[in-house]
């Protein structure tokens, strides 16, 4: 016969077992200030995507601008007017960078609210399902024949024997939900980590973009200078850098043509040698971070088409002063320091590979040297009025060529 003291006992575990389920139950409801929390973030992440994309509108308004300038005939009023939709253009993408870095940052926070309220929901859950398990466990040597005697009936003892059978799925049931806001909270910290990158980039894109503008600014000023708003010295410029392109072309094609007959005599076959020993088919790496590029092969918007010819190469875009590393092993064919003229790099590879740099800054090899892939041969220029660049760039970017038995051909086919 079960004692008074017996049932009060048990009364007491059922009621804290309850009590207890409810708590863990309850803590399946979100807090809804940390939900009205992050619903106003996402509110706000939202308004910045909204003026992200009005900013990359206006962005494309002065790309196409500037397309529809460059197929007119070259003069100092186009050029000008290219000149300025590119700083316009650089304006814009300065704004919209900073607006990226505001979403990114409301992105964060929200990231880190969730964080921490996960977190704080696993510890909870974990405290009770803890206190649970030591309660159930205090009762453990309870049996089912001592918990029939507790009752007066055998309904009674039904009852209970089914609520602790539903608590004990409960408790399973709410174990598997902590497991998944577990997997979720470390998803979420992975996300964040990628945020933080995302920040970090967008900081650094930010400054670039600052200091491209600069460089842009000063393209216009150096072109105004030499020009002094006179069509007639701008054709004269214009003139000068056809002469200079046309003189490059025949230089780089007699060097690459003594380098491979250099190459061809026996006295050198160790030279070659070198050249070839990694054999299989040749594949060129990105000679500066791969980017964006800016003129393609042979590209019909080349802005001085008309006047220049075809563009034999890339443009990549490159920050200025961004160092150029050999795409492959090579002899340094050709170097041409042009001072404030058009500088440039050629290297011979095997296959009947070469490959030319124009619009560099720096020069950090000497004919005939030879290099590995990855090795530093100089560094980007691009912008006018600095060293090698020459007149008419209109922006910091590394020209790339890519040759075949001297003849111009699409880089991107020898690119990884």
């Amino acid at each position: 016969m079960p004692t008074t003291t017996n049932i009060k006992k048990f009364i007491i575990f059922v009621v804290i077992v309850a009590i207890y389920a409810q708590g863990i139950l309850f803590l399946i409801t979100p807090r809804p200030v940390l939900a009205d929390a992050v619903s106003d973030l996402q509110a706000q992440i939202n308004a910045q995507k909204d003026k992200v994309q009005q900013l990359e509108n206006q962005k494309k308004i002065y790309q196409d601008k500037i397309d529809a300038t460059q197929k007119q005939a070259v003069s100092l009023k186009n050029q000008i007017s290219i000149l300025d939709n590119q700083l316009a253009e650089t304006r814009t993408e300065i704004k919209q960078k900073q607006e990226q870095i505001k979403e990114t940052q409301l992105s964060i926070s929200s990231l880190q609210i969730t964080i921490g309220s996960q977190s704080d929901e696993i510890d909870k859950r974990r405290q009770q399902l803890v206190t649970l398990l030591q309660l159930i466990n205090q009762n453990d040597n309870k049996n089912y024949l001592e918990i029939f005697l507790l009752n007066n009936n055998i309904s009674d003892f039904l009852t209970q024997s089914k609520y602790l059978e539903n608590l004990q799925a409960s408790l399973q049931d709410n174990v598997e939900k902590m497991k998944l806001i577990k997997a979720g909270l470390e998803a979420q910290k992975t996300d964040l980590e990628n945020q933080r990158q995302t920040l970090s980039n967008l900081q650094q894109d930010l400054i670039t973009q600052k200091y491209n503008l600069s460089l842009e600014q000063g393209a216009k000023n150096n072109l105004l200078s030499e020009t002094q708003d006179a069509e007639w010295k701008f054709q004269t410029l214009l003139a000068g850098a056809i002469q200079e392109q046309k003189a490059a072309e025949v230089a780089i094609d007699n060097a690459e043509r003594a380098m491979r007959e250099k190459l061809a005599e026996k006295s050198q076959q160790q030279m070659l040698a070198k050249l070839n020993e990694n054999g299989g088919p040749l594949i060129l790496s990105w000679p500066v971070p791969e980017n964006t590029i800016t003129t393609g092969f042979h590209d019909p918007d080349y802005p001085f088409i008309r006047s220049l010819g075809q563009h034999p190469a890339i443009d990549i875009r490159a920050a200025y002063g961004t160092p150029i590393k050999a795409p492959a092993a090579g002899y340094v064919g050709k170097v041409h320091d042009g001072g404030m003229g058009y500088s440039y790099i050629m290297l011979i590879h095997r296959d009947g590979i070469s490959t030319v740099y124009g619009h560099v800054s720096a020069i950090d090899v000497i004919e005939g040297q030879y290099v590995q892939r990855g090795d530093m041969i100089g560094r980007s220029g691009g912008i006018p009025g600095t060293p090698g660049a020459g007149p008419f760039c209109t922006g910091p970017h590394l020209h790339f060529e890519v040759r075949l038995n001297g003849i111009p051909v699409n880089p991107i086919n020898y690119l990884i």
